[in-house]
Parts: C-alpha cells; structure tokens; sequence
C-alpha cells in the first residue's frame, strides 16, 4: 500500500496544541505552526481501525496489559535495534515526561543533583527544577560542525551528589544518533560514579539510514546494569494524544525498585486505548514508518537545499533521526529576541526557539518536518522574504 503523506488536514477546532493554543503561545494565530512535536499526517488506518474495532464493544472497563501488548513490544524492539527484550523487563508509563519525573523521584532526593546535556529538550531541564533537584549542565561541544559529548567536562562536574543523568538518545533537537562507542564511554563514566542514566529514546524508532539507534543498555554490560530506557509509538505513529509509552529496566534490582514505586501509585497502568494502539502500530506498522521516514527524509533535504540556495545564512544541521529539523540562524546577526520577532511577525511562523533548549541553542530555531511539503514550501518563502526585508 503507498501511503499518501501530501494530504492536507485541517487540524484547528481539535483542541491540539499545534494550531489551537497558538494564541496563547506566541500572541497570534495567524501563524503557519511548524513548532510542537507532532507531525500533521493522518493517523494510520491500522490503528484507527483497531480504535474503532474496540469501539464496538459496549463496555470500557478497567483493562489490563495482554500478551499481545508485550508480544508486540519485543518482536519490535528485536526486529528494529536487534535487542532481546525480556517480558519482565517491560513496564507501562503514563508518558515519558512523566516517566521521566517519576525516576527521578525516585533515584534522588531534593538536592540532588541532575545531569542533562543541552541544547536538550526543555522538560530535561523543568522537570528536575521542579522536584527541587538541582541540574548540571553537561553541554554538548561542535567539533568541525559536530555535535558531540564532552566528557572531560562531564568528569569535573559529577560530583557525590549527582544522581541521574538524563540522555536524549537520539538527540533532540539536533537529531543526533549516538555512536555506540559514545554510549559506551557514557555508561563507563556514570557506571562508575553510580549515576543512573534515564535514557529517552521516544525518536529511536525513526533513525534514517544509514545511521542505526543503540538502546542505551545494548551497548555495555554497565550500561545496561545502570540504564532505565523509555520509548514510546507515538511520535512515529503520530499517536501522541493516545499516552502509549513504556520503560524498560534489564538490571533486576534497579527494575525491582523502579517498578514497586510506580506501582505504589499504580502509576504502572495506562487506558484501554493506550494498549489496543500500541498493538496495532508494532504489528502492522513497518511499511507505514519506512513510507514515512523516507518522506521526512525528502523535505529536509529540500530545507537544506533551500536554505543553500536562498538563505544562506541560515544552516540546516541534518538530523540523523526524527522529523525535526535544527536551524543555525546565527549568520543573521540577530539577537535571539530579534531572531524570534523575525520568524513570528515578519515570516509569520511559529517555530520552537532555540533558546528554551538551553543557552547553547542561542541563534538556532527548531523546525518540525513532518508535514504535507506544500507547508514547508510556503514556510520557506515566508522565511526568505522576512529575511529580505532584514536587509
């Protein structure tokens, strides 16, 4: 079946945060959003058809995790990352922000420190905050236009209370795909100051060739014995509204741990609909994710292009993974307050500022991709006459 990807929907009046809180966001709605991570295909039919098969029956009562929901986990997870998964390595969560909240309440008390490594995805940073934990920044370094680790600055930074480092794996925004030889010097590092990595892998199901994902506790023994992996169908399946994440803990006593608290709350239990979509996207889902990806793949290299050919101050850093796009505006000269007005006000678009990812996004805007290419063709116009007018 080919999947038609050039659709256009129109998603306002659907109470999604993409189009309906631009108002609030941003101070306008006449924006063309290309800014939250989601993207704006439809839904696979797959998964709206099993929705609606269970729709059918007249009862919504209180729902457990069948076989078929960690059956379809494993086999995915093999058939994507080649990683034996075991059952009882497994555990619903209630989205991996939350997921993410729940393990550092756990692993550390007020005080204790965090490790995040930005530019990084905000709630890395808010989360921690918010739980009176105090976060570290590990800040990644451009080497010759790479991203990359920077270890040394990690050794002097950790000290006895740093308690959990947070990864982005693959990286988001900069759509980085960890070498594993990068994870493996991670893991040695935190193994050895017994830091728990949290890992987020919620974009490893979307790696584009030739570039392949290693869940973090694939990489290493230590890895493994001091990782808590999460992931989720929702970002590929654009399923995001449907809270369908899950943990995975090889190590027994970390697992043991982390699952008894998440249990406490019961925590560990999501919605009906959360277990009949993640069946349907990991059994019928394959042909759809590579039709998709290879779509993605095809409007950035026509930002790239276009950026090369009409904009050249702006450069795209191409993502190894995902639908999101990593945009250096520094060759404008502006300030991030003036890099802002001139996307918003001047090329009418709302896009993610660089800056909430950390001080070291300054000058950078994020793009989200994954749409119908008539979007981006517009947004690109918009975003060249805007520079024009700078001039």
């Amino acid at each position: 079946m080919t999947y038609n990807f050039d659709e256009e929907i129109d998603r306002r009046g659907s109470d999604c945060i993409k189009y309906d809180l631009l108002k609030e966001r941003y101070g306008r709605d006449d924006l063309d959003p290309l800014w939250v991570a989601d993207m704006d295909f439809r839904t696979p039919d797959f998964i709206v058809d099993a929705l609606k098969k269970r729709c059918e029956h007249p009862v919504f009562g209180y729902s457990y995790l069948s076989d078929d929901y960690y059956t379809g986990i494993i086999n995915w997870t093999y058939k994507l990352h080649n990683w034996k998964v075991r059952r009882e390595w497994l555990c619903f969560v209630p989205g991996i922000v939350r997921g993410i909240a729940y393990a550092v309440e756990y692993l550390s008390s007020p005080g204790d420190k965090v490790i995040i490594q930005p530019p990084v995805y905000h709630p890395f940073r808010i989360v921690p905050e918010k739980l009176g934990r105090e976060v570290v920044n590990n800040p990644l370094k451009l080497v010759d236009g790479e991203y990359e680790m920077d270890f040394e600055q990690l050794k002097t930074v950790i000290d006895d209370k740093c308690k959990v480092l947070i990864l982005s794996n693959p990286h988001n925004p900069a759509g980085i795909v960890w070498k594993k030889e990068t994870l493996q010097q991670l893991a040695s590092i935190c193994a050895g100051h017994n830091i728990v990595v949290i890992s987020d892998e919620i974009h490893s199901e979307m790696a584009h060739p030739p570039f392949t994902h290693h869940p973090f506790p694939t990489v290493s023994d230590e890895a493994a014995a001091c990782g808590i992996t999460f992931s989720a169908p929702s970002k590929t399946f654009n399923i995001a509204g449907i809270i369908a994440s899950y943990a995975i803990v090889p190590d027994e006593r970390l697992r043991k741990g982390f699952y008894s608290y998440l249990e406490a709350g019961e925590f560990n239990e999501g919605s009906l609909f959360s277990y009949v979509a993640t069946v349907a996207a990991y059994k019928h889902g394959d042909e759809w994710r590579r039709q998709m990806l290879d779509y993605v793949r095809r409007n950035v290299l026509f930002v790239d292009d276009y950026l090369k050919q009409n904009i050249p101050q702006i450069k795209a850093y191409m993502p190894q993974a995902s639908f999101l796009l990593w945009l250096d505006c520094r060759g404008l000269g502006l300030s991030q307050r003036e890099l802002n007005d001139m996307v918003t006000a001047g090329a009418h678009l709302a896009l993610s500022d660089g800056s909430i990812f950390g001080k070291e996004g300054e000058g950078y805007m994020r793009i989200n991709v994954g749409c119908p290419r008539l979007y981006l063709e517009k947004a690109m116009e918009s975003l060249k006459k805007s520079v024009e007018f700078l001039k």
